[in-house]
C-alpha cells in the first residue's frame, strides 16, 4: 500500500506530512518508556537489550513486505506490520519501527514516494498500528488470561487494521486526490481487496507472535502480565532447610503465612532469540522473496482500475543502486533482488537498532540526573 508521489496534492502531503512529523515525535516519548518497561524490572542490562529487539522486529518487517502473496486473480497483498510491530515491542515503538521501514524503503528502494512519507506513514504506521494495537488490548481484557488467547487477539487485530489503513487512504485520497475519481469506487475497491490481503496479514501476523510466545512470552509486549511472578510462602509446619535460610527468615520477620520476597527472576539471555528472527528475516529477504507473487498490491491495481495513476511521478530515488529491491548492473535477477533483500535488512536492522540505543540510553540518563538533585527533608540526598 505504498502510496506513490502524484497520488495525492502537496498541501494534503504537506499535511499528512506534520501529522506524521507529530506522531513521530510522540512515539519517541512513549517508545522511551515501552523499551524500559519490556523487560521485567525495566532498568539495568536487561532492559538495554530490548533495543536489539526492537531494532529487529523492523528488520522483520521489511523482509516480509518483500513476500507478495496472491489474493485475487491479478492482485498481491504484503505485511503492512503495524500490527505485528505494536503487539511485540508495544504501540509507541511500533510506529517507530514502521516508520523506519517506509524511510528505508523510500530512500533506497524507490518503494513509496518521498513527497509521500507523510502518507504512508500516517496511513501504514500510524493507522495500522493505533486501531491494531486498541483492537488487541479490547480483546485481551475480554479473553481468558491465556497465550491462545493473545494469538487469537492477534490474529484479529492485524485483520482489522489493514481495511482501516484503506479506509484511512480512501479519506486523505477524497481530501487531495490529484485525479477525478468517484470516492465510492475507490472506497469499495480499496476495502474489498484489503479485507483479504488483512487476512495474510492476520496468518503472518498470529503466526509470529505465537512462535515468539512459545519460547520466550516475556519478550512479547502484548503479553506482559500474562503470567503472575512465582511467590514463595510459608507456613508454621515447614522446616527449614539450609537453602532456604534467607525466605525463612524474611517469613518470621513478617510473621507466618505471610509472604516472602519474591526471588529475582533469572536474567535469560535474547542472543538466541535475536539471531533466529535475523536468521528468519534474511531468509525471507534474501532467499523467499525471489518466490514472491509479481502482481500488483492491492493499492496498485485499484488504482489502476480506477485511474487513480495517471498523474503519478516518477520517483526522485528511480536512479539507486537498489531502486525495485535489485541491485543494479547483476544480470542474475535470483541474485540481484536476494543481495538488495539481505542489505535491506541489514540497513533497517542498523538504523532502526541505533535509534532505539539511543531512545534507551536517554531513558536512562533522565532518572540518574532528577535522582543527582532529589531533597529529604533532612537536607539533599
Amino acid at each position: 500500500m505504498h502510496v506513490p508521489d502524484g497520488f495525492i496534492n502537496a498541501p494534503v502531503s504537506v499535511a499528512t506530512g506534520a501529522v506524521a512529523a507529530v506522531a513521530v515525535a510522540v512515539s519517541l516519548r512513549g517508545a522511551r518508556r515501552e523499551l524500559a518497561g519490556a523487560v521485567p524490572g525495566g532498568t539495568g542490562a536487561g532492559a538495554e537489550r530490548t533495543a536489539p529487539l526492537a531494532g529487529l522486529v523492523a528488520a522483520f518487517i521489511f523482509a516480509v513486505q518483500m513476500l507478495n502473496f496472491p489474493v485475487a486473480a491479478g492482485t498481491s497483498g504484503h505485511l503492512l506490520g503495524g500490527a505485528l510491530a505494536a503487539i511485540l515491542v508495544g504501540p509507541y515503538t511500533g510506529v517507530l519501527c514502521v516508520s523506519v521501514v517506509l524511510l528505508m524503503q523510500g530512500v533506497l528502494f524507490a518503494d513509496g514516494g518521498l513527497t509521500a512519507l507523510g502518507v504512508n506513514i500516517s496511513d501504514m504506521a500510524i493507522v495500522t498500528t493505533v486501531v491494531a494495537y486498541a483492537v488487541f488490548r479490547g480483546l485481551v481484557k475480554v479473553l481468558p488470561r491465556q497465550r491462545r488467547s493473545i494469538t487469537v487477539a492477534s490474529f484479529v487485530a492485524a485483520l482489522i487494521s489493514v481495511p482501516a489503513a484503506a479506509v484511512a487512504f480512501t479519506a486523505i485520497f477524497a481530501l487531495g486526490g490529484t485525479t477525478d475519481v468517484p470516492i465510492g469506487k475507490v472506497f469499495t475497491a480499496m476495502v474489498g481487496v484489503h479485507v483479504l490481503i488483512g487476512l495474510g496479514e492476520a496468518v503472518i501476523t498470529a503466526l509470529t507472535v505465537g512462535a515468539v510466545i512459545a519460547v520466550r512470552p516475556d519478550l512479547v509486549y502484548g503479553a506482559r502480565g500474562l503470567t503472575k511472578p512465582l511467590e514463595l510462602r510459608t507456613s508454621p509446619l515447614d522446616v527449614p532447610t539450609p537453602a532456604a535460610d534467607e525466605v525463612t527468615t524474611a517469613a518470621r520477620e513478617t510473621g507466618p503465612g505471610a509472604a516472602a520476597p519474591a526471588a529475582p527472576a533469572p536474567r535469560r539471555s535474547v542472543r538466541r532469540v535475536w539471531w533466529a528472527g535475523l536468521a528468519a528475516a534474511l531468509l525471507c529477504a534474501g532467499g523467499i522473496s525471489y518466490y514472491a507473487s509479481a502482481s500488483p498490491d492491492g493499492l496498485e491495481k485499484v488504482a489502476h482500475d480506477q485511474g487513480i495513476d495517471t498523474k503519478t511521478k516518477e520517483h526522485a530515488s528511480k536512479d539507486s543502486p537498489l531502486a525495485d529491491y535489485s541491485v543494479k548492473d547483476i544480470g542474475n535477477a535470483r541474485l540481484a533482488g536476494g543481495l538488495a533483500g539481505v542489505i535491506g535488512v541489514g540497513a533497517t536492522l542498523a538504523v532502526g537498532t541505533g535509534v532505539f540505543v539511543v531512545l534507551r540510553r536517554r531513558k536512562a540518563v533522565e532518572p540518574a540526573g532528577a535522582a543527582g538533585t532529589a531533597e529529604a527533608p533532612g537536607g539533599r540526598v
